[in-house]
C-alpha cells in the first residue's frame, strides 16, 4: 500500500504541469506570506532597529523569516494585555509620599507602575550566600504561604535543596506556590519538582512552549524573580534559583549579582504582581486568590520609600524603559549602570551619549566576558561610542557579573530583574524597584564602588581591526533586536 502511494506521488511530481507549476506556486506563497508578515510587523509599535531586523529576515529569507516571526516575533499581544489588564495589581489607597512628586515617579505611574509607597525596610543582598540564607530562613519561618517566581530553577544542589525544603513546608501545611518560566525551567519543571507536588505544593509553568500556548509564547518569557513569605515580606532582584547565583557556601565561580529583601507595604505590591501572574498561568480565579490576602496591607516596617514597577507584554506602557529614560535624562551629576548585557535602543543610547558629552559622570560596568558571546559582540559599538563621548566603560574581571542596577546622582536607584538590553526592556515580563531614600542610595553607592574597584577600563581598540571582527560586530548589532 505504501509503495503504491509513493509511486503515485512520484508520478504526480514528475508530471510536466505539476513540475512546472509547483515552483511558481511556492514563490507566490512565499511572497504572500512575506507581504502579510510585513504588513503586521509595520502595524505594531516596535523599535526601529527591531523592525529593520525583522524586515531583512522576512524579505530575504521568507521561508525562515516568516515562520520565525509568527513564532517569536510578538511583543505586545492585545488579547494577552487585555486579559492581564484585569489582573494587574491595584495598590490600596495610600497617602502620597514626597517621592510621588518627582518626575521619575510620575513617568512610572503614567506607564502603569504603582505609586511610591513608604513605610518599608529594605536590606540589599550583596552576595549569593546571603541571598540563599535569607531565602532559606524565610521558607523555614513561613507560617501560611510561600510564593516563589523564577526564570531558572537549577537541576543542581541548590535547586534540589530548595525543592526538598519547599516540600517539607508543604507537608507541614504551608501553602506553597512555585511559578516557573516554561522555557527557562524547561529541564527542571517536570519530574524534578514532583517531590513538591506530591507533598501538596503547587507548581505552574508560565506560557508553556510545547505545545505553543499562543502566538509569540515561545518568545514572551517571564524573567521576573520574586519571593513572598506570608504576604508580608518579599525578595526581588536578578538571582535565579541555581548554584551560579546563590548557595549555602562560598563558591569561587559564583556570579556576582544583586537583590533586595523588602519588609512593609511594598511587599504587598510584589505579592499582587505574583498573584496576577499566578492567576494568568494557572487559570485560577484572581478574586478567589485575593481572598487569602490579609485585610490590611503589610504593616509599616521602616521609613524607606520605594516604587515597584512591573513591565512586559501584559502592560500597556513601558514602565521600566521610560523610568530609566527619565532617570538618565534628568541626571545632574552621575549615572552609574551595572548590567550583564548592554544593548540599548537608539533613544537610550543617545541620551547616555549626550549626558556623557555634557560632563555627567557616566560609568557602565559590564562583565569582561559574559555567558552570551554574541551579546558581547553586539555591545562593542555602543560601548566604544560612549567611551569616546567621555563615559567610563569598566569591565568586571573576577568572573561573571549578573547584577542589574542604575544609580543616578547617588540619590535614586533602580534594581530588579531587567537587563539593559532590548529583550528585557521591550519583550520579557520584568519587575523592578526604584528606591528614593538616602539609606538605600548610600548602600547602592557602596556596592557600586566595590564593583568599580574590581573592574578595569575597557582597552582602546587596536588600529586596523581585523575585518572579520568588524563584520562579526556589525552582524551581531544588526541581529541585536532579535536576541
Amino acid at each position: 500500500m505504501m509503495a503504491s502511494l509513493h509511486q503515485a506521488y512520484d508520478a504526480l511530481m514528475a508530471h510536466p504541469v505539476v513540475n512546472g507549476l509547483l515552483p511558481h506556486l511556492l514563490t507566490v506563497a512565499g511572497f504572500l506570506l512575506a507581504f502579510f508578515a510585513i504588513a503586521r510587523l509595520m502595524s505594531q509599535r516596535k523599535q526601529p532597529g527591531n523592525t529593520f531586523a525583522w524586515l531583512l529576515a522576512i524579505a530575504f529569507i521568507p521561508y525562515v523569516g516568516v515562520p520565525l516571526y509568527l513564532l517569536i516575533g510578538g511583543r505586545k499581544l492585545r488579547a494577552l494585555a487585555a486579559r492581564k489588564a484585569r489582573l494587574c495589581p491595584v495598590v490600596s489607597a495610600q497617602p502620597p509620599t514626597p517621592a510621588a512628586a518627582t518626575a521619575t515617579a510620575k513617568v512610572l505611574m503614567l506607564n502603569g507602575a504603582s505609586p511610591p509607597i513608604g513605610g518599608n525596610r529594605v536590606h540589599f543582598l550583596a552576595t549569593g550566600e546571603e541571598a540563599f540564607a535569607r531565602l532559606e530562613q524565610g521558607i523555614r519561618e513561613a507560617k501560611h504561604t510561600i510564593h516563589i517566581m523564577t526564570f531558572i530553577l537549577g537541576r543542581d544542589a541548590v535547586g534540589q535543596r530548595i525543592i526538598k525544603l519547599l516540600a517539607q513546608r508543604a507537608r507541614e501545611g504551608v501553602k506553597v506556590r512555585l511559578l516557573l518560566d516554561a522555557l527557562g525551567c524547561f529541564m527542571s519543571s517536570g519530574r524534578f519538582c514532583d517531590p513538591l507536588r506530591e507533598a501538596g505544593g503547587e507548581v505552574v509553568k508560565f506560557m508553556p512552549v510545547m505545545p505553543l500556548q499562543t502566538r509569540g509564547s515561545a518568545n514572551l518569557r517571564n524573567h521576573r524573580k520574586i519571593v513572598i513569605i506570608d504576604h508580608q515580606v518579599a525578595a526581588l532582584g536578578g538571582r535565579n534559583l541555581a548554584i551560579e547565583y546563590m548557595g549555602p557556601t562560598l563558591l569561587r565561580r559564583r556570579w556576582r549579582d544583586f537583590g533586595a529583601f523588602v519588609e512593609g507595604p511594598a511587599a504587598g505590591v510584589l505579592n499582587e504582581i505574583f498573584l496576577a501572574d499566578w492567576a494568568f498561568a494557572s487559570g485560577q480565579s484572581l478574586p478567589t486568590l485575593q481572598q487569602e490576602l490579609p485585610a490590611d496591607i503589610p504593616a509599616t516596617a521602616g521609613d524607606s520609600e520605594v516604587q515597584v514597577a512591573a513591565s512586559g507584554p501584559d502592560v500597556e506602557g513601558e514602565p521600566l524603559y521610560e523610568g530609566i529614560l527619565a532617570l538618565v535624562q534628568q541626571a545632574e551629576h552621575s549615572i552609574w549602570i551595572s548590567t550583564p548585557y548592554f544593548i540599548p535602543d537608539e533613544v537610550l543610547f543617545r541620551s547616555l551619549l549626550i549626558q556623557a558629552r555634557a560632563g555627567i559622570d557616566v560609568r557602565i560596568v559590564v562583565p569582561a566576558r559574559s555567558n552570551h558571546p554574541i551579546t558581547d559582540l553586539a555591545r562593542r559599538h555602543y560601548l566604544r561610542e560612549l567611551r569616546t563621548a567621555g563615559a567610563k566603560i569598566l569591565l568586571y574581571g573576577p568572573g561573571m557579573s549578573h547584577a542589574k542596577m542604575l544609580l543616578v546622582d547617588e540619590h535614586t536607584g533602580l534594581m530588579g530583574s531587567a537587563n539593559m538590553d532590548l529583550r528585557s526592556l521591550f519583550v520579557n515580563f520584568e519587575v523592578g524597584m526604584v528606591t528614593y531614600s538616602p539609606r538605600e542610595a548610600k548602600a547602592m553607592s557602596q556596592w557600586m564602588h566595590e564593583v568599580f574597584a574590581q573592574s578595569k577600563p575597557m582597552p582602546a581598540p587596536r588600529e586596523g581591526r581585523r575585518i572579520v571582527t568588524t563584520i562579526g560586530e556589525e552582524i551581531a548589532r544588526l541581529l541585536a533586536p532579535l536576541l
